[in-house]
């Protein structure tokens, strides 16, 4: 009896991954080992980006409450310390929303935790 080879399932599962390396350059786009190896290198570059884009982002926030801080004459860590104790629950994306686009509702803020 010859042996059962499953075509169907194995192209299915080349043509999802020749789709996936649609717009890639050269061989890379539709020789099946080197489109495998370049989208799964792809996949895994994303999965880091996704990660490093929280940490970038956060990086940003804090850069600007401090920057808005400093012009209210405190600083960032003082000005995180004072809410924490004054139990004021305002993350970071929120503090430097106002503090780009609302001065006036940051500066309340400010003066409300350093008294």
């Amino acid at each position: 009896m010859p042996r059962s080879q499953n075509k169907v399932a194995s192209r299915r599962r080349r043509k999802k991954f020749i789709k996936l390396a649609k717009g890639y350059w050269g061989s890379r786009k539709n020789v099946w080992t080197v489109a495998k190896n370049h989208v799964e290198k792809g996949l895994l570059h994303a999965f880091v980006g996704r990660k490093l884009k929280k940490r970038s982002y956060r990086r940003l926030w804090i850069i600007r409450i401090n920057a808005a801080a400093r012009l209210n004459g405190t600083t960032y860590s003082r000005l995180m310390h004072n809410l924490k104790l004054n139990n004021i629950d305002v993350n970071r994306k929120l503090l430097a929303h106002f503090a780009m686009n609302d001065p006036q509702v940051f500066s309340s803020i400010c003066k409300k935790v350093t008294k």
